[in-house]
């Protein structure tokens, strides 16, 4: 039997339900307006604000069912010195760059969330955002509420999905790890410490789906109905394909405009799902691009488009049901 009728009958085993009853706009809307509002300063990792925030994704998790693996929800960190660099730049220092303080100490938690498979629970599926921004700057907030509120939102959304999902008899042969990043805007810390301290082994790992920017519209796009999908063929050209089938089920303009490794934004290198690509994992990264509030005091809720993120978690959802529930891992292009 051809694989491409392996996975057509994969699709059709997810029925209607586990499509679109179970990711909510107004839940994605009130987890994105609640996280970006100013009772949490810009979320800043390590400050008071950002801990706010761990609590309440910890106390989501908890509400859904989403389990906790081991002790804690909580995967504490303090880097020394430097930040990590991911990648040379030509011209002058990016905003990651500028704050690697010699002496600095950064701190913060990642926030995890596990949901346990069955046949195949060892290996598990990486679903990640990062849940921190810049925090509080000359007396004003900087709220995140794309970046990355959005991301955030969806995470919690499809973790929520899953869960009624599986309670209702939903088949999930592998776990499914959610990770809310720390530390992403100081470089990418957060997801550089899980995967150099994997709760779960790398080698068990077998696709990471990252979430980061997903609410907007940028310049290139009159209709705010599409997504650029990154990195989804780098490792795995079948992630790429399960990704684009699934998507026949949602309706999104899939844009490769950045699924490039030489494209001079480096958008590939930018996100936290470089520390999992890095460990030869395949991984999509899910981005809307930049427009004129990124990183800016003017990024709020008002104006994301909570319907689009809806669209973007469904697709996700689809993928980790699919990626789950595959005989076989995912084929990367080197096997």
């Amino acid at each position: 039997m051809k694989k491409t009728t392996l996975i057509i009958l994969l699709f059709i085993s997810i029925n209607s339900f586990s499509q679109n009853k179970n990711i909510k706009e107004a839940s994605i809307c009130y987890n994105i307006e609640k996280l970006s509002s100013d009772d949490f300063l810009g979320r800043e990792s390590g400050k008071e604000g950002e801990k706010k925030a761990a609590k309440h994704i910890k106390n989501f998790f908890i509400a859904n069912e989403v389990s906790k693996i081991g002790h804690s929800y909580f995967q504490e960190f303090v880097v020394k010195g430097k930040r990590y660099n991911y990648g040379k730049q030509k011209n002058k220092k990016t905003f990651m760059q500028r704050a690697k303080e010699k002496n600095n100490k950064i701190k913060g938690k990642n926030v995890i969330g596990f949901i346990e498979g069955t046949e195949k629970k060892e290996e598990v599926i990486v679903v990640s955002a990062h849940y921190d921004h810049l925090g509080f700057r000359e007396e004003k907030i900087y709220n995140g509420a794309d970046d990355n509120a959005t991301g955030t939102a969806a995470v919690l959304e499809v973790s929520k999905a899953l869960s009624k999902y599986v309670k209702e008899g939903g088949e999930l042969k592998r776990s499914v790890l959610f990770i809310l990043m720390s530390a992403e805007e100081k470089g990418l810390i957060g997801s550089k410490h899980y995967t150099d301290n994997p709760i779960i082994p790398l080698n068990k790992t077998v696709a990471n789906l990252n979430i980061d920017m997903i609410g907007r519209k940028d310049k290139r796009h009159e209709k705010n109905n599409y997504i650029y999908i990154i990195g989804s063929d780098f490792i795995s050209k079948e992630l790429h394909e399960i990704n684009e089938n699934n998507n026949n089920k949602v309706g999104l303009e899939l844009d490769y405009k950045y699924n490039n490794i030489r494209d001079p934004n480096r958008f590939y290198f930018r996100s936290d799902h470089y520390n999992f690509a890095k460990n030869n994992i395949p991984c999509i990264f899910y981005f809307s691009g930049v427009h004129e509030d990124y990183h800016q005091p003017t990024d709020t809720f008002e104006k994301i488009d909570c319907k689009k993120v809806q669209k973007i978690s469904q697709l996700v959802f689809l993928n980790i049901i699919t990626i789950a529930n595959k005989e076989k891992r995912l084929k990367k292009n080197k096997d």
